[in-house]
C-alpha cells in the first residue's frame, strides 16, 4: 500500500505541477509515469498497487514543465489504430489529422477501397499507415523533403508490418511522379509565418512542417498545380486545412478545376478540403 500511495501523491502533485504547462495535466503525468516503467497507461492505472514512483519520473517531468512535447519525451504516439514512433524531425500525429481518414473511409464505403495511396509530406507516416491499415490489399508512396522525416516514418513502417506496402521517398510535393493515386492525403504546413504558437509547437516541433508562408497557403498552390497529374479518375484527395482556410484553400483548387467539400473535425470546426475526381 506504501507504493501504492507514493505513486498516487506523485501522480497527483504531478498533475498539480503541470496545470500551467499542459491542458491535460493528469493525462501526462500517467503517461511519463507509465513510460519510465515501461508501461501502457492502461497498465498504469489498473496497477497502482504494484508500483513504486519509477526513478526516472522526476527527470521527465521537469522536460515537460519545459514545455517538450510528451510524445518527444516518450518516442511514441498514438494515430488512429496504430503505435507510432515520433521524433522532433516529424510533427507529432493529432487527432484532427484522423479526420481526413475517416473521409477516405466514408468515400470507399461499398468498394474494394483505394490500390494505391499517397501521402504527400508524410512526416511519421501516420496519414498513409492508418490508411494502409484499414485497406489490407493496398499499396502507398509517402514523399517528403526531409531525410530525417523518412526515416522515421521508414521505422513505423516496419513496426506496423508495412515495409512491403509503404515505400518513402524525398521529393517535393508531387514533382516528378507519373503515376496516379486513387487515395491522396497530405497534412501541409498551413500556418501563416507571423502566427503565434504555443511553446510546446513553436519550441520543439520542424518550422518546416507547419508554416505556410505569409498567408499560409504556399503548399495548396502548388499541390492545387499538382493534383490533376497525381489522382486517378474516381479518386480523392484529402488535405488538412486549418479551421478558417476552407474558402481560401478550396478556391486554388477549383481554379484548377476540381469539385471541393469542405469535411469538419469533431469539435465541428473546418479541418479537411475533401477532392474528387469524376
Amino acid at each position: 500500500m506504501a507504493a501504492e500511495q507514493a505513486l498516487a501523491d506523485w501522480l497527483r502533485e504531478a498533475a498539480g505541477r503541470l496545470a500551467g504547462a499542459s491542458e491535460t495535466p493528469r493525462l501526462d503525468a500517467e503517461l511519463l509515469a507509465a513510460h519510465a516503467l515501461g508501461l501502457s497507461r492502461e497498465e498504469l492505472i489498473l496497477g497502482f498497487h504494484r508500483f513504486a514512483v519509477p526513478d526516472e519520473a522526476e527527470a521527465l517531468l521537469a522536460r515537460r514543465l519545459a514545455r517538450e512535447p510528451v510524445a518527444y519525451i516518450t518516442g511514441t504516439r498514438d494515430f488512429w489504430t496504430l503505435s507510432l514512433r515520433v521524433t522532433p524531425a516529424v510533427l507529432v500525429p493529432r487527432p484532427d489529422s484522423e479526420t481526413l481518414i475517416e473521409a477516405a473511409i466514408e468515400h470507399f464505403v461499398g468498394t474494394q477501397g483505394p490500390g494505391r495511396i499517397l501521402d504527400l509530406g508524410t512526416g511519421s507516416g501516420a496519414l498513409l499507415l492508418a490508411a494502409l491499415d484499414e485497406w489490407r490489399g493496398a499499396t502507398g508512396l509517402g514523399i517528403d523533403r526531409s531525410a530525417e522525416a523518412l526515416a522515421v516514418a521508414c521505422d513505423n513502417a516496419k513496426r506496423c508490418g508495412m515495409v512491403g506496402r509503404a515505400t518513402f521517398q524525398i521529393g517535393d510535393w508531387g514533382a516528378g511522379l507519373a503515376e496516379r493515386f486513387d487515395l491522396i492525403l497530405c497534412n501541409p504546413p498551413y500556418i501563416r509565418s507571423d502566427a503565434l504558437l504555443p511553446r510546446d509547437v513553436a519550441e520543439h516541433e520542424p518550422a518546416g512542417a507547419l508554416f505556410g508562408g505569409e498567408d499560409g497557403l504556399d503548399a495548396y498552390r502548388t499541390l492545387a498545380e499538382q493534383l490533376g497529374g497525381l489522382l486517378a479518375p474516381g479518386g480523392i484527395a484529402l488535405f488538412e486545412i486549418g479551421f478558417d482556410q476552407g474558402e481560401t484553400a478550396g478556391a486554388l483548387f477549383r481554379s484548377a478545376g476540381f469539385p471541393v467539400a469542405l469535411r469538419r473535425d469533431l469539435a465541428g470546426r473546418d479541418r479537411a478540403l475533401v477532392i474528387t475526381r469524376r
